[in-house]
């Protein structure tokens, strides 16, 4: 992975980004960006926008979601102990025991999630505990006291950063889909200086996982004939996974190609014989339903747009650990930018 790239990574996997609170994250993307699009821009919903060739044909529109799954300050008690919601699915039984960031407003403060401990538990012992059963200690004593450093509706991560793993691996909290905004911001990089018909628009959207939002609002805007979106899927290489569910996906054997009713027929055939042609690894994984991914929102934007989705395998999603192969990182962006430059304008992605 280029150098340059992979800090541009750390950068936005050390950013704090649940739904609705994308902004520090949004400005690493506009500042990396900056040194390689034609035109960089921000929507009144929060999407960072960035294109190359902005009037070519077709208009072909790369989707990554910068949001990750966090919580929200919901209540601080007398004792200054704060109780929070989810903001994105969470299995609460990965919360316990998790060192946390609360995102104040003068600056972020530690903090642990916390419950009484095992030894008083008596039946509740093996029972997944609620929300309500857990809170958040940043060490104050009183509610006056955690009130000059925390407010109501303040957001809060798991303690943020990537550590690099063996064979060119890596954990984070937020792999998804930080991942999915890298890899269509550096497919962009990747293009940067070659000549190709399309216009391409790269987008870190926001809010995927309380709705697909920012995918509409951007993909109305944009007006794509083309909508691919990068995302994370489940790795089944790991135990309790079962590939007759879930397909047959590992880290390391390159970017996952989805294919079903969310995904245009000539898209998929174009992105198969493109990986083949270039020696990009690539896997297939069946889908057979609208996929909960911005190619969801994608596909019914306006007349409709001819719709694509590329994954990185995720092991553990929605967790503190999750992981993936920064060499399929790599290859989902080579494909993308291979696919652009396969596009002619004249390409019909009419099924």
């Amino acid at each position: 992975m280029h150098e340059n790239s992979l800090n541009f990574l750390r950068n936005m996997l050390d950013a704090p980004s649940p739904s609705g609170y994308e902004q520090p994250i949004q400005k690493v993307v506009r500042e990396w960006t900056g040194k390689f699009a034609d035109e960089v821009s921000t929507d009144l919903h929060g999407n960072v926008i960035a294109s190359l060739n902005p009037k070519g044909t077709p208009r072909i529109m790369f989707a990554g979601h910068c949001d990750q799954i966090g919580f929200m300050v919901q209540h601080i008690d007398k004792d200054g102990y704060i109780f929070t919601n989810p903001i994105g699915g969470h299995d609460t039984m990965v919360l316990l025991g998790q060192n946390v960031t609360v995102w104040g407003s003068d600056g972020p403060i530690h903090g642990v999630m916390a419950r009484k401990p095992i030894h008083l538990l008596k039946a509740d012992v093996n029972r997944a505990p609620k929300f309500q059963d857990l809170w958040v200690d940043i060490g104050v004593k009183t509610k006056k006291e955690a009130e000059q450093y925390v407010e109501i509706g303040d957001p809060v991560t798991f303690k943020l950063g990537m550590t690099e793993a063996l064979n060119g691996r890596a954990t984070a909290v937020g792999f998804d889909d930080k991942a999915g905004a890298w890899v269509v911001m550096e497919a962009l990089r990747l293009l940067k200086g070659k000549k190709f018909d399309a216009a391409v628009f790269s987008v870190s959207t926001v809010q995927e996982e309380v709705g697909l939002r920012g995918a509409k609002t951007s993909a109305h805007s944009i007006d794509p004939q083309v909508g691919i979106a990068v995302d994370v899927t489940f790795a089944t290489d790991h135990p309790g996974m079962d590939p007759k569910v879930s397909g047959e996906v590992g880290l390391d054997k390159g970017a996952v190609i989805a294919r079903g009713p969310n995904i245009n027929p000539v898209v998929f055939d174009l992105l198969k014989s493109t990986a083949k042609r270039k020696r990009i690894p690539y896997q297939i994984n069946g889908v057979s339903r609208p996929t909960g991914t911005d190619a969801n929102a994608i596909q019914i934007s306006g007349p409709g747009v001819a719709t694509g989705l590329v994954s990185v395998p995720n092991r553990y999603m929605h967790s503190p650990v999750e992981m993936v192969s920064l060499k399929d990182m790599q290859n989902c962006a080579k494909l993308l930018a291979e696919f652009v430059l396969s596009v002619k304008k004249t390409k019909d992605f009419t099924p």
